[in-house]
C-alpha cells in the first residue's frame, strides 16, 4: 500500500517533488494505526522509525521524580520522531503517546537515509529539521521569558481547537504548572471577560 497523497502534499510544502522521487518515497512508508493512550515510544527504547502523522494527536513527555512532564504536542499532518534516538539509535530520553486514535506512516532509518541521495528528500529533511529547531528555540525562550498565563493565552489565540483536544492535566504539565493553577488562570480569564 503506497503512502497517501497527504504525505506528498506535506513534503511539497518544503521541496519540489518529481514524480519519480515520490514513487520511491511512497513505497518506503508503511501504514500503522494507533489508539488513544498507546505509547509509540517509551523512554529507554530505541526509536526505529521516522513517522508521518496523517491523523491524530501526539504528546511527547519525560518522567521526572515519578511525574510526567509534557514537552510538546504534534498535531496531524506532520512528520515526527524522537530525533536523537532515531539518528543515533540510542535509547530515547522521552516517550511519545497517542492522545487520539490516528493513522501514521513509518519509514526505517536505513530507508530514510537511502532517500537522502534524492535532492527533493534531502531538501525536505533539511528544511524540516530547521523548522523543528526553530520551534524548539521558541518554546525554550517562552519558558524562560513568559508566564504560564501568557503562554496559555497565546495557545488559546493561535491554537484554540488544539486546547479542546488535549486533557487539561497535559496542558498544565506543558506550561509547567499544576492543573489547579491552570483552572485558576482559566477562571480569571472568564471573569475578566464578563
Amino acid at each position: 500500500m503506497p503512502a497517501p497523497l497527504s504525505l506528498r502534499l506535506f513534503i511539497e510544502q518544503y521541496a519540489s517533488l518529481p514524480e519519480e522521487d515520490w514513487k520511491k518515497i511512497a513505497l518506503l512508508f508503511h501504514p500503522r494505526t494507533v489508539q488513544a493512550g498507546q505509547l509509540l515510544l517509551a523512554e529507554g527504547q530505541i526509536c526505529r522509525h521516522l513517522y508521518f502523522l496523517e491523523s491524530g494527536l501526539l504528546r511527547y513527555f519525560i518522567l521526572k521524580d515519578g511525574s510526567e512532564i509534557t514537552k510538546f504536542f504534534t498535531d496531524a499532518p506532520y512528520v515526527f520522531t524522537s530525533q536523537v534516538s532515531f539518528t543515533t539509535q540510542a535509547p530515547a530520553k522521552e516517550s511519545i503517546e497517542a492522545l487520539e486514535d490516528g493513522t501514521l506512516w513509518e519509514i526505517s532509518l536505513a530507508d530514510a537515509n537511502a532517500l537522502l541521495a534524492h535532492a527533493s528528500w534531502s531538501t525536505f529533511v533539511r528544511k524540516l529539521i530547521q523548522e523543528v529547531q526553530k520551534y524548539t528555540e521558541e518554546i525554550l525562550t517562552e519558558l524562560q521569558t513568559t508566564t504560564a498565563e501568557d503562554r496559555y493565552k497565546k495557545m488559546l489565540s493561535s491554537q484554540p481547537q488544539l486546547l479542546n483536544r488535549i486533557p487539561l492535566k497535559h496542558v498544565a504539565s506543558y506550561f509547567g504548572i499544576a492543573p489547579q493553577s491552570l483552572s485558576r488562570i482559566r477562571k480569571n480569564m472568564l471573569a475578566s471577560r464578563s
